[in-house]
């Protein structure tokens, strides 16, 4: 997250090593089962190798001089309810006690898996407390699980917690008129669109391959006609892209429609998710 004028100077990198303690298990892709014909099961996914690797470039590589690392802390429950339902947060703290559960499919809870959660989303807040504060212009919330499939009343996509909507409602609660979010991972940010859905604060953009809904834990299309409702309607704003667009296209895309949008919209905030995974070169 950042403010509108923030410079590449210095970069203030919030994480914690708690959230390698998100084990999501091993097996077939996201499944976490055994068939039990295989001889070599595949890590899920999202595992926490793929954090490690992003740490130690951060710390070794040549960006490293322009980094200054913060620790993270836990989210509290009340924290958690600025954006999602208080049925919910319960649902899980409860599949947390039993030894965990699949939410849905390929999001799997496991012991240790909600500490986790709670570390990324009380990190991505105190990142942006950090900017709210006025300690910086720049800060990057280095975090798992994930968040941004996480709707305000279920889980998706191997997120419990959304992290990024979470930091906008405090941006908004701490007295920002106007919170953009720009969403680059390959898959729809479906969960925090769903969250700002009707409200005309916050505007949602996400450019995404045109993947549509995959089941009752995504509802969402990322269709452009989804649009937004009564006081949000034309504050969202879906960039499908075919697959295979590379950085020509996705230059394009933020040149002719997302930095108009956004210079129109006037945010006093801007949350950036980075997913990784749109960067994949073939």
């Amino acid at each position: 997250m950042s403010s509108p004028t923030s410079s590449t100077a210095s970069i203030n990198v919030f994480w914690h090593e708690g959230m390698l303690s998100h084990d999501t298990g091993r097996g077939v892709f996201d499944t976490g089962m055994d068939p039990g014909f295989l001889e070599v099961l595949e890590k899920h996914p999202e595992n926490s190798d793929r954090v490690r690797n992003m740490v130690s470039i951060l710390r070794k590589g040549p960006i490293s001089p322009h980094i200054s690392w913060h620790p993270g802390t836990p989210a509290s429950i009340p924290q958690l309810l600025s954006f999602h339902s208080q049925e919910y947060v319960n649902m899980l703290v409860e599949a947390d006690k039993n030894g965990g559960k699949e939410i849905c499919c390929g999001t799997l809870l496991n012991p240790g898996s909600l500490d986790a959660a709670l570390l990324a989303a009380g990190t991505t807040l105190s990142a942006m407390k950090h900017i709210l504060d006025g300690h910086g212009e720049l800060a990057y919330a280095l975090v798992r699980p994930p968040g941004h499939h996480a709707q305000p009343t279920r889980a998706d996509g191997y997120c419990f917690f959304n992290n990024a909507g979470l930091a906008v409602q405090l941006a908004l609660d701490s007295g920002c008129k106007r919170v953009s979010i720009i969403d680059i991972d390959v898959h729809y940010g479906n969960g925090t669109a769903e969250g700002f859905y009707q409200s005309d604060k916050v505007l949602t953009v996400s450019l995404h391959m045109n993947h549509g809904s995959w089941g009752p834990s995504h509802p969402q299309n990322g269709t452009v006609d989804e649009l937004g409702e009564g006081e949000g309607f034309g504050y969202n704003l879906n960039i499908p892209l075919p697959n295979g667009t590379g950085d020509k296209g996705y230059g394009y895309a933020m040149t002719e429609l997302v930095f108009p949008a956004v210079e129109k919209f006037e945010p006093d905030m801007m949350v950036l998710v980075i997913g990784q995974d749109s960067s994949a070169v073939s």
